[in-house]
């Protein structure tokens, strides 16, 4: 174990802090700072041995040595000293946790002089060490540097490995800085990077140690000199001179059992002894839309990129929208933190935005750098120039052609596009080990799989290098020939994933569907081979939410064919997969329907029941979406009969689905539960899916529309319970547009039962979803659910903006699912801000529409508010008629099973037969239908019968 020096004196400085373990004294800039006694003890025995893990047993025992005590009082002291130092404050760092191992003090540690009080560093103390300056703050890499100092206690050898740029240097230098008290100064630092001549290795480190050497063999002269000396050696960039730089650091770990190395290469030495120490690049933000600024700045990414932007003069106030740029352009530079500082020094000049764009638009190899850093990393093109330099013949050649790829790819994949009659596939495998060893090829296990994948950076720098044109097309029609291959072998996969994580490893490919589909259908590529890889590719990009790209694809597509690639299997997949991004982005535009219906044609003259299935199916929620939903009906039980032809699961969850929703909407309560519950309970669980038939899973819709069912039969806690579920369960898929969809429906049982708050979260959740995945209908729908929401808070006035706004919207999409239910918001907006007439006029128009369209679920709801809201405000003398309405919503509530309704109406009614002087008759008439209701009565309708009935008796 390596052991700090004794120290010098009892007083050290860290950070804003002087410490004085003699008189348990504890300063913040000169100011005492209450601690309580465990406290300090921890803290004393934590900083007198800095950068070294201290097991918990080791400090029970020293804080607590006569007393038994668990280690929750350790944690709890812990805790109560993190607060008081400010750890985690601005980025300082103080304790950390080794989890299972103990605690760790990771803060510069500073000796003060007892005489004079004047702070001195530590590498000060030892003139002979030849470090160069440790960086200020380093982000990132403090566990790191606890991890490298404490292998080089148990190994003495430790190469740390890792692409240009990420950052070698940087944590071998704040090692040495660690732990130059445990060796006594003897810490120095050997630059091999300026060498050009691997002879020159052992002279070099010679010269550093100040050793005269006059001999022909340096090397049997240093290390006889190293043989009884503790020292702790540094050989930074190795690659260049990895031969000799490999021999010395064998001899010295030989015959110098006191000596530690610490070497940084972008491959290994490949030595006995080594250790080899994989630095990764710094963790990035997810790619998430909702990304808050706070979580963005928790990830080390994001917070370089911000301290070095602020460094070059730019000011980043981070909000939500450039938090998300911010995370994205780390995400596109793999979090290389050499790259980061170099995109984040040209936003003081182009701004946030701008530097996105260009970082898009291509990889600015050469912005510059510091001035102070060696020419190797003066830009990324001179990083990268270095790495090239050091490849072989055969080793560039295969990075060129790797470059076809994007993002992660197979070995099957780099066998099927880069071989050729020169390369076979022993020479591949070789090579690609050797580019991964020289870190210019990534590689991470994928299930019991590899997958390989070049830097962004670096891909953009093979793609500069001069290739044959003939060499480049060859290319580019083997890799789509590849990937339309794949997709077609795993087309029967498809259907049983069902969740993202399943997923993943097939979506791998996807960013290369897209390079080769760019290609087919550019000026040189082969447009017929991209017609099979759009079809092929259209469930993957619906599996994904990714409609508008589906939509792009299968458009283009379409537009491709021809007599001989026209009216089979393709076009009925490109038919389809275009009309359901089409009903999804843009609404019931009639391109949707004449996409879904020529792939209807096509599906049954070819006879097949499944084909037929799966475009009934998106034809169904086509009409329901135009608000034809008798039109609809009919679809879903050509649905019905078709999966009762087949024994397939997901064939009969579609049917009993798609049949629940029909019948909810047309008011057939009892018989949509039982479709709907039949969907749940007969349909699959984890290993399949619907989402390749309807660009969502039907399950979700299912459970979403028992919600609602559950909240018309009169459970309003069971509805939102399900609405809850719904939601969660959508979240689990991890797929935007079922999401979306759940969140649909879920939002209306929400408002039903009165729970606003939860309605305006999940309001918000729509809305933000349906903008980042380009969802028209949906972006529309949350401004209408915002103004519903603003006229039950008593702001009628925006509500009613707002949803004549939405419908107008909605109306010209055409979205008419749900304009039944706004409508019925915007005549109570309505009528509440005086327009009576123009709240008379709309109800009886949707009352028209919903009779001639068929979703009469809602009819009870409109003949109660035209008896209460409309017809009441116009005429003092329309008792009767009032009346009339009412008990038309009752008889209809009746007979669908709407409770719900029908406990509105009868609140209304007995409100009226009260005003009329018939006490009697208005609770016998509302006292058995309160009377139903087992659950809910906090619930504003509840509530209201309740203190109506309460009046009344």
């Amino acid at each position: 174990m390596i052991s700090p020096a004794a120290p010098t004196s009892d007083r050290i400085s860290f950070g804003h802090f002087t410490l004085a373990a003699g008189e348990r004294l504890l300063l913040r800039q000169g100011v005492p700072v209450d601690l309580g006694t465990r406290s300090f003890d921890i803290l004393a025995a934590l900083a007198a041995r800095p950068n070294q893990i201290v097991s918990k047993k080791d400090l029970l025992a020293q804080v607590w040595p006569d007393v038994t005590v668990e280690e929750g009082s350790l944690r709890f002291h812990i805790a109560n000293l993190r607060k008081a130092l400010g750890d985690g404050r601005d980025g300082a760092r103080y304790i950390a946790t080794l989890t299972g191992r103990g605690y760790c003090f990771v803060a510069p540690v500073s000796r003060v002089d007892g005489q004079n009080s004047v702070q001195s560093e530590v590498v000060v103390s030892y003139p002979q060490a030849n470090l160069p300056s440790r960086l200020i703050r380093m982000v990132g890499r403090t566990d790191d540097t606890i991890a490298l100092s404490t292998r080089l206690a148990g190994t003495r050898f430790v190469t740390v490995v890792g692409t240009g740029g990420v950052g070698k240097t940087t944590v071998a230098v704040a090692v040495g800085h660690d732990l130059i008290e445990a060796f006594a100064g003897a810490v120095h630092f050997v630059d091999l990077g300026a060498l050009s001549d691997s002879n020159l290795v052992a002279a070099t480190v010679a010269s550093t140690l100040g050793l005269p050497l006059q001999s022909d063999d340096p090397t049997s002269g240093l290390v006889a000199y190293l043989a009884d000396k503790r020292i702790l050696l540094i050989l930074d960039t190795c690659e260049h001179v990895i031969d000799a730089a490999a021999d010395l650091a064998a001899r010295i770990f030989a015959t110098a059992p006191q000596a530690h190395l610490l070497a940084t290469s972008r491959e290994p030495l490949q030595v006995e002894g080594e250790y080899i120490y994989k630095l990764e690049p710094l963790l990035c933000a997810p790619d998430d839309q909702d990304l808050a600024p706070s979580v963005a700045q928790s990830f080390p990414a994001t917070q370089l990129f911000l301290e070095r932007a602020a460094a070059s003069g730019a000011r980043l106030d981070l909000q939500d929208a450039d938090a998300a740029i911010v995370a994205s352009i780390c995400r596109k530079l793999d979090g290389v933190p050499l790259a980061i500082e170099l995109a984040a020094g040209r936003v003081a000049s182009y701004g946030l935005q701008k530097t996105a764009e260009l970082l898009d638009e291509r990889l600015t190899l050469l912005w510059p750098g510091q001035r102070s850093a060696p020419p190797r990393q003066k830009t990324l093109q001179a990083t990268l120039d270095w790495s090239y330099g050091l490849l072989s013949e055969l080793e560039r050649h295969l990075l060129r052609r790797l470059a076809v790829f994007v993002g992660h790819f197979s070995i099957d994949a780099v066998l099927d596009v880069v071989t050729s009659a020169t390369i076979d596939d022993a020479l591949v495998f070789g090579t690609i080990d050797s580019l991964i060893a020289k870190s210019m090829v990534a590689a991470r296990p994928a299930g019991a799989t590899m997958r390989y994948r070049l830097l962004d950076t670096t891909r953009a720098y093979a793609l500069q290098l001069d290739v044959d044109d003939a060499e480049l097309e060859s290319l580019a029609e083997r890799h789509a020939a590849h990937y339309l291959r794949w997709l077609e072998e795993t087309r029967a996969e498809w259907p049983t994933l069902s969740s993202a994580v399943q997923r993943s490893l097939h979506l791998a490919g996807l960013a290369n569907v897209r390079t080769a589909l760019d290609w087919c259908f550019g000026p040189d590529g082969n447009t017929e081979v991209g017609v099979r890889l759009a079809a092929a590719a259209a469930p993957v990009f619906l599996s994904m939410s990714l409609l508008a790209e589906c939509h792009r694809w299968t458009a283009q597509a379409v537009l491709a064919l021809d007599d001989t690639t026209g009216g089979g299997l393709e076009e009925m997949r490109l038919q389809a997969a275009l009309g359901v991004s089409l009903m999804f982005t843009r609404g019931g535009k009639d391109a949707a329907r004449v996409a879904l219906n020529r792939s209807l044609a096509i599906a049954d003259r070819r006879g097949d029941a499944l084909d037929q299935l799966q475009i009934l199916g998106p034809l169904q929620m086509f009409h329901l979406r135009r608000g034809e939903f008798t039109s609809a009906l009919h679809y879903a039980e050509r649905c019905s009969v078709i999966a009762g032809t087949l024994e397939d699961s997901v064939s009969t969850t579609l049917a009993h689905s798609l049949m629940g929703i029909s019948l909810h909407l047309s008011g057939e309560l009892d018989r949509a539960q039982m479709a709907v519950e039949a969907a749940l309970r007969y349909g699959p669980r984890s290993d399949r899916t619907t989402t390749n038939y309807l660009g969502f899973d039907g399950r979700i819709l299912a459970s979403a529309i028992l919600a609602r069912t559950l909240w018309l039969q009169g459970h309003p806690d069971r509805a939102r319970e399900r609405a809850l579920l719904t939601i969660k369960d959508a979240e689990v898929l991890n797929h935007p547009l079922t999401l979306s969809i759940a969140l649909v429906w879920a939002i209306s049982v929400f408002l039903w039962v009165g729970d606003l708050e939860n309605a305006e979260e999940q309001i918000d959740r729509l809305s933000s979803r349906a903008e980042f995945h380009s969802l028209g209908p949906y972006l529309a729908l949350g401004r209408g659910f915002k103004g519903e929401l603003a006229i039950r808070r008593g702001n009628a006035s925006s509500g009613v903006e707002s949803l004549r706004s939405c419908l107008a919207e909605l109306h010209a999409a055409p979205y008419e699912l749900l304009t039944t239910p706004l409508n019925v918001a915007f005549i109570q907006g309505l009528a509440s801000t005086g327009r009576s007439a123009e709240a008379l006029s709309l109800i009886d128009e949707t009352i028209r529409q919903v009779e001639a369209n068929g979703d009469l679920c809602y009819m009870p709801e409109l003949l109660r508010v035209k008896g209460s809201h409309v017809l009441a405000a116009l005429r003092a003398d329309s008792d009767e008629e009032v009346e009339l309405c009412f008990r038309r919503s009752l008889e209809l509530s009746n007979r669908q099973g709407a409770r719900a309704w029908e406990l509105r109406t009868a609140v209304d009614l007995a409100f009226l037969l009260a005003a009329r002087g018939q006490r009697e008759g208005a609770r016998a008439l509302l006292e058995p239908i309160f009377a139903r209701f087992g659950e809910g009565l906090e619930t504003a309708d509840l509530q209201s019968a309740a203190l109506l009935l309460a009046r009344l008796n």
